[in-house]
This record gives structure tokens, C-alpha cells and sequence, in this order.
């Protein structure tokens, strides 16, 4: 018999990267948001939007997009944005309390380093930087939610994150922030490593 017991949680967020979204404005200026609903497949990273978003209307309109993850001290910055939206009058279906802000980049303390592929600037304290370019972009089953699904043209990581002499992440050295059951957490020790890695370390399955 199951020990497990049935619960009705009000949010999935079962531990997700948190990333921060730069997109362009149409009057020519950037919009940055968090998220925590992003996942890779080759260099397709998928992204999960309220579809009322300043960020889904700016995709919808202009793809460029860079896909900034912020390291887990830097938390506190993303919390700044986290009551912020880029839309004016502010959507309905906003929490509570969410008030307009179009100096996000600001309004975070992070500052704006120019993108090679695309027009939106990449937040130049975040270790890891993804150009992407939204290619399809569709509601989600519940219709409050686009699914965006992104090409990324171009990485950048911050050198001590990188194993010297090669093109890969240590991933000793690189922590993701996670969003759990809204809490924020980095990660823990490591544990092991899959048979595909190509960063081999001490640490094997026994």
C-alpha cells in the first residue's frame, strides 16, 4: 500500500533554472523577465509564458530574445523583477501588488552588454548569456500560456566557468539558480556524472 498522500499544490514548480529574458520594446527599448520555465533539447530551449506578458507580445512581434541565467547569489536581483511587468496599464491577470516598470534592467541593478545575433542586450553580471531567436510560439492547453520554442545562435560564459582550453562548462563550477515551490536554491555537491559527459571528474557511480 502507498505511503504517499494526495495533495491539490496551487504550483508545479518542482525545482526549474531561473532565467532572465531580454526582449525588445516596440519603441526600441528592453524588457527584462524572469522565468522559470525553460528546457533544452539540442540548441532548442523552450520557454513557458503568461501570454498577457510584456515578454510574450514582444516576442510575438520581434523574436530576438538573449536567455541570461543568473548564478544563486543573485537571487535577490531577480526578486526585484519578480513584482514588475513591462506592460502599461498592467494585465489583469497579474498577482496582486505587480506594479509598471520600464527600466527593468535598472529597477534589477543589472547592467545592459550589447548581444552579437540579436537586438536585445544580454545582463552582463549573469555567468551565462543564450542568443536565441524565438522560432514558433503557441498557447499552451489551459490558453493563460504561450510555449515558445527558441534557437540559440550564440553562447557566452563567463571564463572561470570554463574548463581551460576547451569549449566546455565546468560543471563544478557552475551552479544554476533553481526555483523551488517559490524558493530560491543553488545546487548541492555533486553526485555523479552521466556516461555521456565530456567533462569526466572523480566523482562515478558504484
Amino acid at each position: 500500500m502507498s505511503s504517499h498522500t494526495a495533495i491539490e499544490p496551487s504550483i508545479l514548480y518542482f525545482g526549474t533554472p531561473v532565467v532572465l529574458l531580454s526582449t525588445e520594446n516596440e519603441d526600441g527599448t528592453f524588457n527584462l523577465a524572469p522565468m522559470s520555465s525553460a528546457w533544452a533539447l539540442g540548441r532548442t530551449v523552450v520557454l513557458g509564458l503568461g501570454r498577457e506578458g510584456q515578454t510574450a507580445r514582444n516576442l510575438l512581434a520581434r523574436p530576438g530574445l538573449v536567455i541570461n541565467l543568473p548564478a544563486p547569489h543573485q537571487w535577490p536581483a531577480v526578486e526585484r523583477l519578480a513584482p514588475l511587468t513591462g506592460r502599461d496599464p498592467v494585465p489583469p491577470g497579474k498577482a496582486a501588488g505587480c506594479r509598471f516598470e520600464p527600466a527593468k534592467f535598472a529597477a534589477a541593478g543589472l547592467g545592459e552588454e550589447p548581444s552579437h545575433t540579436v537586438r536585445p542586450p544580454r545582463a552582463a553580471e549573469c555567468p551565462l548569456h543564450l542568443e536565441a531567436r524565438a522560432e514558433r510560439i503557441r498557447p499552451d492547453l489551459s490558453g493563460d500560456c504561450v510555449i515558445v520554442e527558441t534557437t540559440v545562435l550564440k553562447v557566452h560564459a563567463a571564463p572561470e566557468l570554463l574548463i581551460p582550453g576547451t569549449r566546455h562548462i565546468d560543471p563544478a563550477a557552475w551552479s544554476p539558480l533553481i526555483y523551488n515551490f517559490r524558493h530560491y536554491f543553488g545546487l548541492g555537491p555533486e553526485l555523479g556524472s552521466s556516461y555521456r559527459t565530456e567533462t569526466p571528474r572523480a566523482a562515478a557511480v558504484g
